[in-house]
């Protein structure tokens, strides 16, 4: 047996430095094989993402401009050339902006893949480096597993072979430190490619709102068309269109105003409650009507979801069981909005208030309305929560350009207000807002 092991010893000692040479160049390739090759990759990213980057503020410099039309043109004067060029600027802002976020998708997509590629190259270096730190410790294990007084009988180089077992502890210490740096790597770049996976479904969910846009086109180019035709291009035949196109404030106020997640109200009962939520908070009646009118309008799964289902657990679901019980309602029977793909749902009511936020505004609410436990599918109560939540973001102020970033908050929250994928939000309730304006003026004129 003693013999045996002496020869084991042997062995270790004539072949361990050409082992310790072959290790030490084999890591030297590993890392400037990486080195290299995310050299590549990085530079041909970031000329990428340059490229996106450039094409993207081009097209968000735009959407400004046309904005700036639309603004302007809306101060002016009803006539023919006016309402033409408005639906001009807002064809072609829509149209700007269908692209602004196809290339926001895009960019976020290609990071996305960078990131996977990086993941790929990683993990397989980590099992390269698994492998030759497997393997040194096999060996060391062998020279360890030798007492002194062998290593002393074998006959070898005594001092060769502790040169030798310096030599691979070395090794294997710096293996073992490039091995954790790896992981550590690793880590990372799967946070961050988690993290981009979450603004990426943020931005593919928002591709609903291209598909509202697109329809939004045709019925401004159908529009544009009905209004050429109808006057042929007559200013004084357009305005005298315009003169018996007026609704009556009768009308008006008989005219159903469609509430998300609730019965639809007379305006005027809308218009009513818009006026008192304004007095308490500052914020203009129209852009309460524009912001619930939005609302319920975005999604086809209005009042379709279920707490069950759709709500984050326990964040929403709790509140709404305290909520509904309070209220003593049933809340298998109450409508909430149905779970994206991309996120939760659960949001109740006109206003869409999620739970855990309307928990947050109800002492507030019921004091403006006296009702306690407020209600969320009450139309009185949304329209209060909504000017609150208006107030908070900054509407009370009453500039377009505070109104329309109180809306951004609104949908997106302060944070992701000012990213340009939301800004179709804020237009819209911004439009909403002036068509309900002039039906105001219409009612207070009578």
């Amino acid at each position: 047996m003693p013999e045996n092991r002496s020869v084991l010893v042997t062995r270790n000692s004539s072949h361990g430095g050409c082992f310790l040479v072959v290790c030490a160049v084999l890591i030297g390739l590993l890392c400037f094989s990486h080195t290299a090759t995310a050299q590549v990759e990085g530079s041909e990213v970031s000329s990428r993402r340059a490229q996106l980057e450039s094409d993207l503020a081009a097209l968000e410099k735009e959407i400004d401009t046309q904005r700036v039309i639309l603004e302007a043109k809306q101060k002016e004067t009803v006539s023919l050339a006016r309402d033409v060029a408005i639906l001009n600027a807002s064809i072609q802002k829509a149209k700007l902006s269908i692209k602004a976020r196809t290339i926001a998708i895009q960019q976020l997509q290609e990071d996305i893949g960078s990131k996977q590629n990086t993941i790929v190259g990683l993990s397989n270096r980590l099992d390269r480096e698994k492998q030759s730190l497997a393997q040194i410790i096999r060996r060391t294990n062998e020279i360890d597993s030798y007492t002194l007084a062998e290593v002393f009988l074998s006959g070898n180089n005594i001092s060769g072979f502790f040169e030798d077992l310096d030599a691979f502890d070395s090794v294997k210490v710096s293996l073992r430190s490039s091995y954790v740096a790896l992981i550590a790597n690793r880590d990372q770049t799967q946070a961050q490619k988690a993290s981009l996976e979450d603004k990426a479904a943020q931005e593919t969910a928002l591709r609903q709102s291209q598909e509202l846009e697109k329809k939004r086109i045709e019925q401004q180019e159908a529009e544009k068309k009905r209004i050429l035709t109808i006057s042929k291009g007559v200013e004084v035949t357009y305005q005298k269109i315009i003169s018996t196109k007026g609704k009556s404030a009768a009308a008006i106020r008989a005219e159903l105003f469609t509430l998300r997640g609730s019965a639809a109200i007379p305006f005027e009962k809308a218009y009513e409650f818009a006026v008192s939520a304004s007095q308490k908070t500052g914020v203009r009646p129209a852009l309460i009507l524009g912001i619930i009118a939005e609302e319920s309008n975005l999604g086809e799964n209005v009042g379709t979801g279920n707490w069950r289902v759709d709500m984050k657990n326990p964040r929403d679901t709790v509140p709404f069981l305290d909520i509904t019980k309070r209220l003593g309602l049933d809340p298998d029977k109450m409508p909430v909005s149905k779970k994206p793909w991309y996120g939760y749902g659960g949001a109740m009511g006109p206003a869409q208030f999620i739970p855990s936020t309307w928990i947050l505004y109800e002492d507030r609410i019921g004091d403006e309305t006296g009702h306690r436990p407020p209600n969320p599918w009450d139309p009185e109560d949304a329209f209060t929560a909504s000017a609150l939540l208006l107030e908070d973001n900054g509407a009370a102020k009453q500039t377009p350009a505070s109104e329309r970033l109180a809306a951004l908050r609104y949908l997106a929250g302060w944070a992701n207000a000012s990213k340009s994928a939301y800004s179709f939000y804020g237009d819209d309730v911004m439009e909403l807002a002036a068509k309900y304006q002039s039906l105001i003026n219409i009612l207070k004129a009578n």
